[in-house]
C-alpha cells in the first residue's frame, strides 16, 4: 500500500501502530499527521475547489460513476482490509464496501439534479442556485469506517465541494486505499484528501481551520457537542451523527417468534458497535416471559466466529479499551444469559442480555457501545412511548406488532429519527439518515444529502 499522500505525510507527526481485534497482533505502523501537514492538506484541497466547483454536472457526474466502478472492481480488497483492520465480518464488510459503491452511484445522478427554483416576483425574475461550501472536513469513527466515509464524501464532492477526511486512528486503511482508488478513478488531486492522524489534533484542526466551511462528525456525543462548541466561532455548517440507546418495542400482538429471532442481529450486528443497536427491548408485560424463552436460544444461537468465515454473524470488539469498557457495564449486573466466544487472544465479549433493576439503571441508560442488551417489561402502549422516549437518545428503534395503527402511532410518538416496523431496517443511502435529541444534528443520505453541502443563493433580475 502507498503511504506517501503525495508527500503529505513525512513522519513528522508520530506513527499508530494498528492491531488485528481478532488476534490481538500488531498489522501495520502508519505514519500520523502533524498539524503543519494537515494545515497543508487543507490548502491543497482549498486549491482544488474552483476547478472541481467548475467541473461540468455530466463530467462531475462521469467522474463520481467511474470512482464507483473502481470501487466495485476492488470489493474482496476493500473487505479484507476491513476484517482485519477492524474486526468485521467478511459478511458486513463486503456489503459495507458495496455501499461505499452504492452510494457513489446514487449521487453521481446529483450534478445534474440539484435544481433551484424560479419564484414569482413582481419587475423582473427570481432565481435560486446551490453553490458548493468549498472544503469540507469529514471525521469519521472506527465502528463503520468504509459506509460512513462514503456517506460524507459522496453527496459532498457531488455538490462540488472538495474534502479532507480523518479516519479514525485505530482504522485508517479502508479509507486509505479509498482516496487511492479516486485517483485511479480520475477525481483530481486534492479533492479527496484522507488525512490519518489524532482527532485532537487532525479533527481540532478541521473544526477551527477558516478553510474548512463544514465539519461532519460521526462519534460520542461528547466530542459532537465539543465541535459544535468550535465550529460556533467561525459560524461553521456541522452535521453531527452521535450516541444511540435505541428501544426495540415488541407489543403482545407481534409474531413473537419473528421478534425474538430478529432481536440478536439488531444489537449484536458489528459487536454491538453500532449508535443505531437496538440495545434496550421493551416487551409487553403479558408476554414478557414468552418472549425471553424464545429470545434465549436466538441468543446463544448467534454466530460469534473468527471475522474471516463466511458464516460468522459476530466478530470481536474493536480495541482492549472497548473490551475493558464493555465488561465494566455488565460487572454486578443481572444477567439473564449469554451467547458464546471462539476465545483467544482477540478482544472477544460474547452476547450477553441483562436485566436491569429498573429504568434508572446504567445499562439500561446509557450506550455500552458492545454485544449487551437489557430487557424490561412495559404495560401499555403509552408506558411503550414514555420509556422509549425516556432517553438522551433518539437515533433509532423497531416497533413490533400486527395492528397497523397502533404501528403508526407508536412511530409517530418515538422521539427518534428512524423507525421501523417489525424489522430492524435503520440506513437506507437512498432515504434520509439522523437523530433526535442528543443523537445529533442534521441529516444524512437521502436525496436531500447534497443540499446539505451548499449554500442556496437567491438572485433577482429585473426586467
Amino acid at each position: 500500500m502507498n503511504l506517501d499522500y503525495g508527500g503529505i505525510l513525512s513522519g513528522e507527526g508520530g506513527s499508530t501502530t494498528l492491531i488485528d481485534p481478532a488476534s490481538a497482533l500488531a498489522l501495520t505502523t502508519l505514519p500520523r499527521a502533524s498539524l503543519a501537514e494537515t494545515d497543508r492538506a487543507i490548502e491543497r484541497a482549498h486549491a482544488a475547489f474552483p476547478a472541481w466547483r467548475a467541473v461540468s454536472p455530466g463530467d462531475r457526474a462521469r467522474l463520481l460513476r467511474r470512482f464507483a466502478t473502481v470501487v466495485d472492481e476492488h470489493l474482496a480488497e476493500l473487505a479484507i482490509l476491513e476484517v482485519r483492520n477492524s474486526g468485521h465480518t467478511i459478511g458486513n464488510a463486503t456489503w459495507e464496501a458495496g455501499n461505499v459503491r452504492d452510494v457513489l452511484d446514487y449521487y453521481s445522478a446529483a450534478p445534474e439534479r440539484q435544481f433551484g427554483r424560479q419564484i414569482p416576483v413582481a419587475g423582473g425574475i427570481d432565481i435560486t442556485f446551490y453553490e458548493p461550501l468549498g472544503v469540507v472536513g469529514i471525521i469519521v469513527p472506527w465502528n463503520f469506517p468504509m459506509p460512513i466515509a462514503g456517506w460524507g464524501f459522496g453527496p459532498a464532492l457531488a455538490a462540488g465541494n472538495t474534502v479532507v477526511l480523518k479516519p479514525a486512528e485505530v482504522t485508517p486503511l479502508t479509507a486509505i486505499r479509498l482516496a487511492e482508488l479516486a485517483l485511479e478513478a480520475g477525481i483530481p488531486e486534492g479533492v479527496l484528501t484522507v488525512i490519518p492522524g489524532k482527532g485532537s489534533l487532525v479533527g481540532e484542526r478541521f473544526v477551527t481551520h477558516p478553510l474548512v466551511r463544514k465539519v461532519c462528525f460521526t462519534g460520542s456525543t461528547e466530542v459532537g457537542k465539543g465541535v459544535m462548541r468550535g465550529a460556533a466561532d467561525q459560524v461553521k455548517a456541522v452535521t453531527l451523527e452521535l450516541g444511540g440507546k435505541s428501544a426495540n418495542i415488541i407489543f403482545a400482538d407481534a409474531d413473537l417468534e419473528v421478534a425474538a429471532r430478529a432481536a440478536p442481529s439488531a444489537v449484536f450486528d458489528n459487536a454491538g458497535q453500532d449508535c443505531c443497536a437496538r440495545s434496550r427491548i421493551l416487551v409487553q408485560r403479558s408476554v414478557y416471559d414468552k418472549f425471553m424463552a424464545l429470545l434465549e436460544p436466538a441468543v446463544k444461537g448467534f454466530r460469534v466466529r473468527q471475522p474471516a468465515d463466511a458464516d460468522a454473524e459476530m466478530g470481536p470488539l474493536i480495541t482492549a479499551g472497548q473490551l475493558a469498557s464493555v465488561s465494566a457495564y455488565v460487572d454486578g449486573a443481572d444477567v439473564a444469559f449469554t451467547g458464546s466466544t471462539p476465545g483467544g487472544q482477540g478482544f472477544w465479549y460474547p452476547p450477553t442480555v441483562v436485566i436491569p433493576a429498573s429504568a434508572a439503571d446504567r445499562i439500561w441508560r446509557e450506550e455500552v457501545f458492545g454485544p449487551v442488551v437489557a430487557v424490561l417489561p412495559f404495560g401499555d402502549e403509552s408506558e411503550a412511548v414514555a420509556m422509549a422516549n425516556d432517553s438522551d437518545f433518539g437515533l433509532s428503534g423497531s416497533i413490533f406488532t400486527s395492528d397497523v395503527g397502533r404501528a403508526i402511532r407508536v412511530a409517530r410518538g418515538v422521539e427518534a429519527g428512524n423507525l421501523s416496523v417489525n424489522s430492524h431496517s435503520s440506513v437506507r443511502y437512498w432515504t434520509p439518515f439522523g437523530g433526535f435529541k442528543q443523537s445529533g444534528l442534521g441529516r444524512e443520505l437521502g436525496p436531500d444529502a447534497p443540499d446539505a453541502f451548499s449554500e442556496v443563493k437567491n438572485v433577482f433580475i429585473a426586467t
